[in-house]
């Protein structure tokens, strides 16, 4: 699939500034929120949540239809285009109706292909911006099929936003970044803009600056920010909304880097070293490929001897030495024991499949499950 570059949608060029508060709260706390970032000179898009998916019933659901009238007022005064988070049909038709610029699909929907289908069935044809954050659990095939959802329906203007996703257990985040996800929907779909969400990501209002020099690091299209006039008294999501001063302060002091340079010095420069890196990478896969080629042969040298294939002192000494080695070496320890424990699932896996293939051939007698060099 080609989704349309951040440039050709209207709202300006990568990297794209989405801000606004969590909820759309009051008219006037709109008018006094969009005001202040439309002075800063760095927001191309208001964003305020109208209708909020709570976990609790109790909790500030949003105000609603009504609040797309005061939107509408908003962008007028302001001239800043608007952009909402749709989780049905009936808010897909209304945004629409209200002239709404941009909307988005919530983690929540995303997770619900039924209801990312409903959605897009209201917009199709209408070639509405579309952003889709990411869902709830790390589930990349997901993420991708409520874009392709979305595409199918004629829709080009497609963005994806990385919200991070849920926790199973107690985190620095409210959402875990996990980067690799991201970068690897880029590579799935490089046409596609993805814009990180670093509010929800953090769900610390000063965490939300760190993360969001991340995001641009990584080259990200760009941020979708929550910014309250007066965070303290918000009615959600109080903790990770940042403050006018503090979101001026951010902007100010964010690095935007260029993906690229003219400079012939420099492209030359690089030229040399990514050479070097992809000569060390083939050698890495050579070697690679030559120890799964022992552990194959060792396999069958196990298999013949009915011995098993998992002993843990040797994998307790594989971990610890190649550990050590790396650490000497200054390599991070946690890099480290994944890449050995990824190099030893593989070796397990090729011993198995030997010792599979010799008894399919009665060559080796039934042996115990086992695991390891």
């Amino acid at each position: 699939m080609e989704a349309a570059e951040i440039g050709s949608w209207g709202f300006g060029e990568a990297p794209l500034i989405i801000a606004g508060p969590c909820s759309a709260e009051s008219e006037e706390q709109l008018l006094v929120t969009a005001r202040a970032l439309k002075a800063t000179g760095r927001v191309h898009i208001l964003r305020a949540g109208l209708w909020k998916p709570r976990s609790r019933p109790s909790s500030f659901g949003g105000e609603g239809y009504k609040a797309l009238e005061w939107l509408r007022t908003v962008k007028q005064e302001t001239g800043l285009p608007v952009a909402v988070e749709v989780a049905s049909p009936l808010h897909a038709e209304a945004c629409m109706k209200a002239g709404i610029d941009v909307v988005w699909l919530g983690a929540r929907t995303v997770s619900n292909p039924f209801s990312v289908d409903e959605i897009v069935a209201a917009l199709r044809g209408t070639n509405q911006p579309v952003l889709v954050k990411n869902p709830l659990g790390p589930d990349l095939e997901l993420w991708q099929g409520a874009i392709e959802r979305v595409h199918a329906a004629g829709i080009e203007k497609i963005a994806a936003i990385h919200r991070g996703f849920t926790p199973y257990e107690k985190n620095r985040y409210r959402n875990i970044p996990k980067w690799e996800l991201a970068i690897e929907l880029r590579s799935r779909i490089p046409s596609l803009p993805v814009l990180c969400d670093p509010s929800h990501m953090t769900g610390r209002a000063d965490l939300v600056p760190g993360m969001a020099q991340k995001a641009l690091d990584l080259n990200m299209a760009g941020l979708m920010v929550e910014v309250h006039h007066d965070p303290h008294n918000a009615l959600s999501d109080k903790e990770q909304q940042l403050d006018i001063p503090s979101f001026k302060k951010m902007m100010e002091r964010l690095v935007f880097r260029a993906s690229t340079s003219d400079d012939t010095g420099f492209r030359n420069r690089l030229g040399e070293m990514r050479d070097r890196i992809d000569s060390i990478d083939n050698q890495i896969i050579e070697l690679v490929a030559s120890r799964m080629r022992i552990s194959r042969e060792m396999g069958e040298f196990k298999c013949l001897n009915d011995i098993t294939i998992f002993q843990l002192e040797r994998w307790l000494e594989i971990l610890q030495t190649r550990t050590s080695h790396g650490v000497a070496e200054e390599l991070d320890r946690v890099f480290v024991g994944k890449l050995i424990r990824l190099i030893h699932e593989e070796s397990i896996r090729c011993q198995e499949k030997v010792m599979e293939e010799l008894r399919e051939r009665g060559g080796c007698p039934p042996a115990d499950q086992g695991g390891d060099e």
